[in-house]
């Protein structure tokens, strides 16, 4: 709503930033969100970790974007934010630990971590006959 324009993303921008190519970028990017979008697709749990940030985790149609503390208490100094989560302690379920596995935080135990694209629970496959 609200004819807003999309902004592209400018790669070079990015390349420069990270003391890469441009074209680096660029594959990475897309090869991220093609990864992405196929695992939504297949209806897979997807934790998107935002560097110093927190992390955004899709499981099915449930979408919880949870907060590493020190993120919060940057933003708002460390007195504010406890007097927000002593009024509010809902709150507290928005924040998350660096430490804490990503995987406990979703209802199935599985997700798949982006960007480092590791899994943080596989199911073992059932052992298969040998092929000659």
């Amino acid at each position: 709503p609200g004819n807003k324009e999309l902004e592209p993303l400018k790669y070079a921008k990015v390349a420069a930033a990270a003391s890469v190519s441009r074209r680096k970028v660029e594959g990475c990017i897309q090869g991220t969100m093609s990864l992405l979008s196929h695992c939504l697709r297949k209806g897979q749990n997807v934790a998107l970790i935002l560097k110093d940030i927190g992390l955004l985790l899709i499981e099915g149609t449930k979408v919880q974007m949870k907060f590493y503390y020190d993120f919060l208490e940057r933003l708002s100094g460390k007195q504010n934010l406890e007097k927000v989560i002593f009024k509010v302690p809902q709150l507290l379920d928005m924040v998350v630990s660096r430490v804490l596995p990503v995987a406990s935080l979703t209802f199935s135990g599985r997700v798949i971590i982006f960007p480092k694209l590791e899994t943080a629970f596989v199911p073992k496959p059932p052992p298969r006959a040998l092929l000659k």
